[in-house]
């Protein structure tokens, strides 16, 4: 299915995001994890792609199984990051050969070892070009990230929409925003998107806080604010793990039934690959589907 035709006849939509295991571990391992995610009943699953592309073919192994074996559609991530354009249409056949009918184009982070990578070297420099060439190349739907507080690399906010506008006219079905943890800056940005024509649908990414550390490690890197009220949280909780998981479960379901009163397109959760954690944000939330 591709995920457009979803999105016109569901909401919310109810997705989450997965990663796949580090190179030197086996596969079998999110195999296991993914027995548990198939009992919550995504509508879908986004599978990662790596930092430079570095789990790319697991990425494609891993979407596919989804779709195939655990009947659940899902959604590839696609960055174009250090990539060649005869690797780019190589992914894209690999992908239109396993069956898959999504994909989630970014530019993508610089490889590990490369915190200086020259993007301006790649093939493709933005996440507009890559999403202009797949459109090109292929009937792929393909969705994009939108940054609700800007992306860090983008000097200011209004420039950042523009861009957002020029790569949804290029040829995105729908948007998923990179995670935030202020619902009144998603509003805001819902906002300004609108007023500039965005019209797709445009669905959040939630990180639950299941780490004080972890989410301020990843709130710095993606540029991502903290609350006033979730720092007291983290500073309260965050050096008990069971309390820190806890609050963190209840701050993600406050921050999703408010988002869900305000007739958003979907929930994305960015689940860590923790089943466990996010089976509990669902049931608190009724949103367990039968």
């Amino acid at each position: 299915m591709r995920l457009i035709d979803l999105f016109k006849t569901k909401k919310p939509v109810i997705s989450f995001e997965i990663f796949p295991p580090k190179l030197d571990m086996p596969l079998d391992s999110i195999y296991d994890k993914l027995e548990d995610f198939k009992k919550l009943k995504p509508d879908f699953i986004s599978v990662t792609y790596g930092a430079g592309g570095s789990a790319k073919d697991r990425t494609i192994e891993i979407a596919s199984k989804i779709k195939k074996d655990y009947k659940i559609e899902s959604m590839a991530h696609f960055t174009c990051v250090g990539h060649s354009k005869e690797e780019i249409d190589s992914l894209i056949d690999s992908l239109e050969n396993e069956g898959l009918e999504n994909v989630l184009a970014l530019r993508g982070d610089p490889p590990r070892d490369q915190p200086d990578f020259d993007f301006s070297k790649n093939v493709y420099q933005y996440a507009s070009q890559l999403i202009e060439h797949i459109k090109k190349r292929s009937n792929l739907c393909i969705a994009a990230a939108a940054y609700a507080e800007g992306h860090v690399d983008s000097p200011r906010i209004k420039d950042d929409l523009i861009n957002l506008k020029n790569k949804v006219d290029t040829g995105v079905d729908f948007l998923v925003t990179q995670l935030f943890f202020d619902n009144r800056i998603f509003y805001d940005f819902l906002d300004r998107a609108i007023s500039l024509g965005i019209t797709c649908p445009v669905t959040p990414g939630i990180m639950p806080v299941f780490r004080a550390d972890q989410i301020k490690r990843i709130a710095s890197l993606c540029g991502a604010s903290i609350p006033a009220q979730l720092v007291i949280i983290m500073d309260k909780y965050g050096g008990n793990p069971d309390d820190m998981l806890k609050a963190g479960i209840e701050y993600a379901c406050m921050q999703i039934q408010d988002l869900i009163d305000n007739g958003v397109d979907g929930i994305h959760l960015l689940t860590m690959n923790r089943a466990k954690s996010i089976r509990k944000i669902l049931e608190n939330l009724n949103l367990l589907q039968k």
